[in-house]
């Protein structure tokens, strides 16, 4: 375990980094984001996900890379919503006219604080005032960092307000099981049979689709570039109608490398992106650079837009209640 100055925001705030170590895995994690910045397992050198080795980076490339995105992750159509009778306007930030991951100081764009450090885990806390990008209730979050044995690392996320509120939280890393070039070769199983029908701008439409006869059928293993190739991935798959147990949703492989990746988690949606938007050149870590499809996210959550859709999964969190999502990625190298 260990602490370091990672930069200076704008502001004068210091960024730290923390080390972790253990089950095989070691970890390096910002405080500006809640950032997985750097994730390597025992026997593959190269890192498991996409990250900066400058902190400016993160301000130039703003694809909220291994960030931990809220206090509501993904798209509240229009940027605003009702709750209890009243209309909440929020800080629009994609398209002109809805709101992304919080909005532009979302909880992925701010200093967070590190309240405990072990030598497998590190423990966060944020707080958010009333008001704040347009949402009500001063909320407080917490999040835990903690890499199990046999390549297990759990992310424990909880959040309490003061009023009734929205909250969706999601760990936002691109993951690349080779820890070089793009992942269209990399092997994906999701255990979905439905998906989200979107508008262009990527804002539910309502609609719950099947993925029969899709290329978003990844009911078995698949290349990723099977799909891609008839249409880019940036899909929330319908995994329950509630959060549940903890349950394995996804895995992602790599025959080249012959690492692979499972995801479990408690949430009833899976958002899967094939980063088809990164900027090509893009830096990446140990010097290296990036470019489109250089990672994939699989980002579960609670299904997006919620609020203006009474048949998915509510993201209401009501005064003086826990959300809590408990999530691990499982490494393993054969």
């Amino acid at each position: 375990m260990s602490v370091e100055q990672f930069g200076i925001m704008p502001d004068g705030t210091a960024v730290e980094r923390v080390t972790i170590t253990g089950g095989g895995l070691s970890a390096k994690i910002l405080s500006y984001g809640a950032i997985l910045q750097d994730l390597r397992l025992e026997g593959h050198a190269k890192p498991l996900v996409l990250g900066f080795d400058a902190l400016e980076d993160y301000f130039t490339y703003k694809a909220h890379v291994g960030a931990t995105a809220g206090r509501v992750a993904n798209r509240i159509r229009d940027g605003r919503f009702e709750l209890g009778g009243k209309i909440y306007q929020l800080d629009i930030n994609f398209a002109g006219k809805h709101s992304l991951h919080g909005g532009t100081k979302g909880i992925g764009l701010r200093v967070w604080n590190f309240d405990k450090i072990d030598t497998n885990a590190v423990h966060m806390s944020l707080q958010l005032a009333d008001g704040e990008m347009g949402y009500p209730g001063n909320m407080t979050i917490k999040l835990v960092y903690t890499l199990l044995d046999n390549g297990v690392l759990d992310l424990d996320m909880k959040a309490t307000s003061d009023a009734d509120t929205l909250c969706n939280l999601a760990h936002h890393g691109y993951f690349n099981l080779d820890g070089e070039g793009d992942i269209l070769d990399h092997e994906l199983q999701i255990d979905s049979d439905r998906y989200l029908d979107v508008t262009a701008e990527l804002i539910p439409t309502g609609k719950i689709l099947s993925v029969d006869g899709q290329s978003v059928d990844f009911r078995k293993k698949k290349s990723i570039r099977s799909a891609h190739d008839i249409k880019p991935i940036d899909n929330n798959f319908c995994i329950e109608e509630t959060a549940g147990s903890l349950r394995r949703v996804a895995t992602l492989s790599s025959p080249k490398s012959g690492v692979s990746m499972d995801v479990l988690t408690t949430e009833p949606g899976l958002q899967a992106y094939d980063a088809v938007n990164l900027k090509a050149g893009m830096p990446a870590l140990d010097g290296g650079t990036s470019g489109p499809c250089g990672g994939f996210c699989l980002e579960p959550q609670i299904w997006p837009d919620a609020i203006h859709h009474p048949n998915f999964p509510s993201a209401v969190l009501k005064a003086g209640e826990t959300y809590h999502q408990q999530t691990q990625y499982a490494f393993r190298k054969v």
